[in-house]
């Protein structure tokens, strides 16, 4: 393996993960938005419409859990990131 290939698989890597941490963020927004739902659901209705509380409250539950999940996986992901940059860095020293 020679040292432009090692430098154009790592770049290849990096640009992967970031991307992915990306959609982990559009995802995060899509959640917010649901929970945000969830909760206008259940300001407004919850004195007269016990089907679109409920619903409201699933919302708001399930947005919360998953921006959580979500959150949890942006923070690995950037973890990872630094891991696989100082391995690059590493190993360009090694050359």
């Amino acid at each position: 393996m020679t040292k432009s290939e090692l430098i154009r698989g790592y770049e290849t890597e990096i640009a992967y993960q970031k991307h992915m941490l990306e959609n982990l963020g559009r995802w995060m927004t899509l959640l917010l938005a649901v929970a945000s739902l969830g909760f206008v659901l259940i300001y407004f209705f919850h004195n007269t419409n016990i089907i679109l509380l409920i619903i409201g409250f699933v919302l708001m539950i399930s947005g919360s859990l998953g921006m959580l999940l979500f959150g949890y996986g942006i923070y690995r992901g950037r973890k990872n990131i630094a891991k696989v940059i100082n391995d690059f860095e590493l190993k360009l020293q090694s050359f």
